[in-house]
């Protein structure tokens, strides 16, 4: 119904925004990774969005990019994915990551998203990959797909809750990152550089 809103930033929680069109402050609910990427408040910001409407409540979710949206909305069609859900795994990957993932029955990237365990990834998997074509996911990263290291991985995990957001958090790590550190080594050169 509402494809996107444009207006004034006025607040940032850490899940959602509200933003300011025609006098209505509009609550739209967002992962931390699209809440860190907005600007200051007072900014003009666009947000594309999809409203959730279930029988107690209507939501709106928003994101920076159509992309990001268009996952979304893919997302919340597999069984035991809701939009929370959708959101937080889209916190942790980007579209081509999960397209990636989902091509490569890549289980284990698909479960590092908050609440989305092994099944629900692997319904995910079979839910969606007939749909995803190979040229979405163009551009992946390799480090956030297939080949996130266990090291890495935790400390990514570390510096996310110490409150950093996905991709501040997975730029130090890539920055600093040396195969024969630990994983406290990793985590304290990549909080020198955040």
């Amino acid at each position: 119904m509402i494809s996107y809103i444009s207006g004034i930033l006025k607040y940032k929680g850490a899940d959602f925004v509200i933003v300011e069109n025609g006098g209505i402050g509009f609550r739209i609910f967002a992962s931390a990774d699209t809440v860190s990427r907005l600007p200051a408040s007072e900014n003009e910001v666009r947000l594309y969005t999809h409203m959730n409407v279930r029988e107690d409540d209507i939501s709106l979710f928003g994101f920076m990019t159509m992309e990001e949206l268009n996952m979304f909305d893919r997302l919340i069609t597999v069984k035991g994915v809701g939009p929370k859900g959708a959101t937080a795994l889209l916190a942790s990957l980007s579209p081509a990551e999960i397209s990636l993932a989902v091509i490569t029955d890549d289980i284990k990237t698909l479960s590092s998203g908050h609440g989305i365990g092994k099944k629900t990834a692997q319904q995910i998997i079979l839910d969606l990959k007939g749909r995803i074509e190979t040229k979405e996911a163009e551009g992946a990263s390799v480090v956030g797909a297939a080949v996130k290291n266990s090291e890495k991985a935790e400390a990514e995990e570390a510096l996310l809750a110490l409150g950093f957001a996905v991709n501040e958090a997975q730029k130090a790590l890539d920055a600093v990152y040396d195969e024969n550190l630990t994983v406290s080594e990793l985590i304290g050169r990549a909080l020198k550089l955040l």
